[in-house]
């Protein structure tokens, strides 16, 4: 559980699945099956967060799960398909996080606050997000086709902003889609530059910072209250 200033939605974050055993014959050898390659997966994200793709090869990741190679590439026939499954396994934590957050009844502007609360505690405490991002930014050296770093992200945050115009959150001045893009990039760049001469130490702060600085000047200001007629009609 992350302790840094400004964010507190670790709930929020997917956490690994563990499947629960099952009943003897076919079920169970597939559930062993699934809970084998959950494993490998975490594992070998835990690495590429730590050495990177190319410092990273299928022995080390069977040494971490004290497996053979053979039984790695069981489940995974080469490092590209295990990258690959890292980055797909990122993706599919952010329609879980969203309902989570969407759950929590707050308006679209909040929303859009409180996946970035979710996205700071992930890129915290979460080697899928690491070794996801990490991956992203070595696509070159993984050599196979990824989903395109922040399309889907940009997305996401675009339609909340949206639905934050349509409830009139957002100042008048601001389009929901360049909105979207500069939280983007300003959520992303913070992270990059603090990875890079931080190692994320302070990744927690530079987002609040990010935060209290971007959205405020977003956000539509309250209506003033009318003053209350004074006017005494004469008797």
């Amino acid at each position: 559980m992350s302790q840094n200033k400004g964010v507190a939605v670790e709930s929020l974050w997917p956490a690994p699945t563990i499947r629960p055993a099952g009943a003897a014959g076919p079920m169970l050898r597939q559930e062993r099956a699934e809970r084998t390659r959950e494993q490998i997966l975490h594992c070998a994200a835990r690495i590429f967060a730590e050495r990177g793709y190319q410092q990273t090869s299928i022995k080390d990741v069977a040494d971490e799960v004290a497996m053979t190679k053979g039984a790695v590439y069981f489940h995974f026939p080469n490092k590209q398909a295990l990258a690959v499954a890292v980055v797909d396994e990122l993706y599919s934590r952010w329609p879980v996080t969203l309902d989570a957050v969407r759950g929590k009844g707050l308006s679209p502007l909040d929303t859009v606050i409180e996946m970035f609360n979710a996205a700071t505690a992930a890129f915290l405490e979460d080697p899928i997000m690491q070794a996801g991002t990490r991956l992203q930014n070595e696509r070159d050296a993984v050599d196979v086709e990824l989903p395109l770093p922040y399309v889907d992200w940009t997305n996401l945050i675009s339609t909340l902003m949206h639905e934050a115009h349509g409830q009139g959150q957002l100042a008048r001045h601001i389009d929901p889609d360049v909105a979207a893009r500069v939280a983007v990039a300003a959520f992303f760049g913070a992270q990059h530059i603090s990875d890079n001469l931080h190692g994320r130490a302070d990744f927690a702060e530079r987002w609040r910072e990010v935060r209290d600085t971007l959205f405020p000047a977003l956000r539509a200001l309250p209506r003033p209250v009318a003053a209350p007629d004074r006017h005494v009609t004469p008797r």
